[in-house]
């Protein structure tokens, strides 16, 4: 499964107003997330209102398609549109900025024949 990590801009006067918006995210949001194949997602928020969303999914592409044809995201994002700035089409789910991933503890631990807790370096030639 991959993961996938976007930004978003989050208004900031708006943002205790967004927090709260999604301490009570709409049961059929949640079960439609799920269903969409969106797995461990969560979303972080700054205090200059940088949102940072990290989700693990099969095919992000089939994902955000299986959102995209439920009515309840479409109600969902036109509510939440309020609380962003810089989206071309004023919808949330197609602003979102996705990042390349650029280090994995876990990756480089396996390459390396270590596991993660107590896990001893190999000495380096720098460090003899």
């Amino acid at each position: 499964m991959a993961r996938v990590c976007f930004t978003l801009q989050v208004d900031q006067d708006r943002l205790d107003e967004y927090r709260a918006r999604h301490a009570e995210v709409w049961p059929e949001m949640l079960a439609a997330l799920a269903d969409a194949g969106w797995h461990d997602y969560t979303l972080h928020l700054a205090d200059d209102g940088l949102l940072v969303g990290v989700l693990e999914t099969d095919d992000f592409a089939a994902a955000q398609a299986a959102m995209e044809n439920t009515a309840v995201n479409r109600r969902w994002q036109a509510e939440m549109a309020e609380f962003f700035s810089g989206l071309a089409d004023g919808r949330p789910d197609h602003g979102m900025r996705v990042l390349a991933e650029v280090f994995s503890l876990d990756e480089q631990l396996a390459r390396h024949g270590m596991t993660g807790t107590g896990a001893t370096a190999p000495t380096t030639s720098e460090e003899v």
